[in-house]
Formats: C-alpha cells, sequence, structure tokens
C-alpha cells in the first residue's frame, strides 16, 4: 500500500493529449514501457558513462548505469512505500537526454552553444526528446507520458527559476516535486560513487591504497571484510565492501527521508510540494561520507590524466562536428534542415549532436572531416 505523501497514479494531472486507459497498465507503467522502446533509450548502450569502449568493452554505460540507478530506486522507494512504477520510469529516463562522451560531450556542446547566446542542459534536452523527437505514434506528438513524469525529467536533481525559464511555467517551478521524483538524484549518486569505484580499480586507474585513504566509508567496510574472510581474494574482499558501502548509502536515505517525512509532518503529495525544502536526503554524516567519495572520484578518476586524451578527443570531435554544420547547414539531415528555420541553426544542430552515440559520432568525424 502507498504512503500518504505518495503520489498514486489515479492523481496524475494526466497527458497532455487524452487516451483512453490500458486494460491491464496504469498510466506510470505505460510511461516506463514507452522510455524503454524509445530510440533515445536504446542509444543508451553506445554512450560512454565514463569509460569509452577504446578502453575496454565491459565498464558501465549510460545505459547499464540507468538499470542500475532503476534498481536501487525501486528498492528503496518500495521501503518508504512510495510509487514505484513511477519512480522506476524517472530513473530509467533520467539520463536520455546525455550527448556522447559524457560529461565531456555535454560540457563541449555547452561550450558551443554559448558562443551563440544559448547553452545546454541535459535535463531540457531530455524533455525535448519525449516532447517531440520521439515519433512513435499517429495520433499525437512524442510519447505523450504523463505530467509527473515529465516534471520529475525535469526537477529531479534541482530546481529551475520561472524568472529564467518561462518556458518551463507549466511545472509548477515554485513547488518541490513529489518524492519519487526527489530520489532519482540520490540514487543515480548512489550507483555512480559505487559504480565508478569499481569501475576505476577494475581500469587499474584507482589503486586500493588510494581508495582507502580517499573514501573513508569504503576504508570502514574493508576492514571488516578483511577481519570476516580472511582467505578470499583481493578482488572478493574488493566487491563484498563495495557492496556494503552501496548497502549503507541505500539504507541510510530511506531511513533519514522517513525521519525527514515524519518530522515535518507532511500527509500529502501537495504537503511535499509545498516543504520549504526537499525531504528525500541522507544523513549529514552519510552525506559528508558521499561528498568525500564523489571529491575523491573526481579528482583520481574524472579529471586524471589517464582518461585526460579521451576526454579531449571528444571534445574535440563535438566541436568541430558543432562548427562544420554550422558552416553547412545544408549537409544535414532533411528533417532537422526543416526545423532549423522555427529554432535557429546552433539548437538543430545541437539536437542532433546531443542523440548520436558515441560510436556513430566518431564515424561522422571520420567520414565528414577524414580524421
Amino acid at each position: 500500500m502507498l504512503a500518504s505523501y505518495a503520489l498514486p497514479v489515479e492523481a496524475s494531472r494526466g497527458r497532455r493529449y487524452p487516451e483512453p486507459p490500458h486494460p491491464y497498465r496504469d498510466d506510470f507503467q505505460r510511461d516506463r514501457d514507452r522510455i524503454i522502446h524509445a530510440r533515445a533509450f536504446r542509444r543508451l548502450e553506445n554512450k560512454t558513462q565514463v569509460f569509452t569502449r577504446r578502453l575496454s568493452d565491459h565498464f558501465r554505460t549510460r545505459l547499464t548505469h540507468t538499470i542500475e540507478v532503476a534498481q536501487i530506486s525501486r528498492t528503496i522507494a518500495a521501503a518508504l512505500h512510495l510509487n514505484e512504477s513511477l519512480v522506476e520510469t524517472l530513473a530509467l529516463a533520467h539520463d536520455i537526454g546525455h550527448p556522447p562522451f559524457g560529461h565531456s560531450g555535454e560540457r563541449a556542446l555547452d561550450v558551443a552553444m554559448r558562443a551563440h547566446g544559448l547553452y545546454f542542459d541535459h535535463n531540457l534536452h531530455a524533455l525535448r526528446i519525449v516532447e517531440s523527437f520521439e515519433q512513435r505514434y499517429a495520433s499525437h506528438p512524442g510519447l505523450n507520458l504523463t505530467f509527473e513524469v515529465r516534471e520529475g525529467i525535469i526537477k529531479h536533481s534541482h530546481d529551475y527559476s520561472a524568472t529564467e525559464h518561462p518556458e518551463l511555467a507549466e511545472y509548477l517551478l515554485d513547488q518541490r516535486p513529489p518524492l519519487e521524483a526527489q530520489l532519482i538524484d540520490h540514487t543515480d549518486e548512489i550507483a555512480y560513487n559505487t559504480a565508478d569505484l569499481d569501475d576505476g580499480f577494475e581500469a587499474g586507474l584507482l589503486k586500493l591504497d588510494g581508495i582507502r585513504r580517499g573514501v573513508s566509508l569504503f576504508d570502514r567496510y574493508l576492514s571488516q571484510v578483511e577481519k570476516e574472510f580472511t582467505a578470499a581474494s583481493a578482488k572478493l574482499k574488493f566487491n563484498e565492501a563495495l557492496k556494503r558501502m552501496l548497502n549503507h548509502l541505500a539504507t541510510d536515505l530511506i531511513d533519514n527521508t522517513a525521519r525527514r517525512i515524519a518530522e515535518s509532518g507532511v500527509q500529502t503529495v501537495e504537503d511535499v510540494r509545498h516543504h520549504p525544502e526537499r525531504l528525500a536526503a541522507f544523513s549529514p554524516a552519510t552525506d559528508a561520507a558521499r561528498a568525500e567519495a564523489k571529491e575523491f572520484l573526481s579528482r583520481n578518476l574524472y579529471h586524471s590524466d589517464s582518461l585526460r586524451p579521451q576526454k579531449a578527443d571528444g571534445e574535440k570531435i563535438v566541436g568541430d562536428l558543432f562548427a562544420y554544420w554550422l558552416e553547412h547547414p545544408e549537409t544535414l539531415p532533411a528533417d532537422y534542415q526543416e526545423r532549423m528555420g522555427e529554432q535557429g541553426a546552433p539548437r538543430i544542430i545541437c539536437d542532433y549532436l546531443a542523440g548520436m552515440t558515441d560510436n556513430y559520432i566518431l564515424d561522422q568525424h571520420r567520414r565528414i572531416l577524414k580524421r
């Protein structure tokens, strides 16, 4: 049974274009399935999470990361008696707006757009994907997702100002999102803080002693594991400690969010929406440990000398192609050229590049620029 502060599907504000109900799936379940069957979701398979496939083909991609976020999210939603279908849908959709080459590609697109007084935001791009780019139905444009899923796509990680984004006015920018959406930013961090330690260690870019010095939560659990499993291999000890770290983060998020809900006195979704701050949160001690792990990864992995060449290559490829199509817009696919008069060349080129997989953008760069 759902908690009183959860968002039941019957309370949904519905779809932009009304549709008859499905006989055995509710609207949030249908939205989940629409995301899974979207081309943008399939493309996550060939988009970088941290490591490009030029290094290895067994590290996380955007797709496998997304699946892990969905699994963690459903577990936590169930423990808090939230709407699991809505949470799962938002988890599956949370990264569909990311361009190729991970955060390097995102940064390169944003730099290119700011030269034209514009910007790139992967959450807002995700909204554009589900609202218009995905054309699968004869009866309406886009995926026609429910209001709550569209709202969660843009508001799950931070709040937008109505002054700066008047185009988003319908999404209740003066209110907090439901708890189902609030969870996603935290489950995203649980997933990548643990997974990136795993992939970084597997790649040999992170050393065990360095992780122990820099990530106190991991060190605490590895010390326990070393006492319990003295005969286990080093890798199995690492895996066990990482599993316990993940469990600690998830359990703390459940317990602390439940405590904050109880102390706030919220009883309904409207109470959650009008609360002065978001209620989903880690405890102060665990949040400090989370921030420590994130800072360690940023310093020792994301911005490491080892990954700098791959990031520089990605940024250059995005920049090169953006400049080329700005100078030769007539070489873009016909459907993109058709939208150029309405939205301008920079935005259309950005849309085209953001939708590409790593493999496709590399092929385009080689074919067009002979590099």
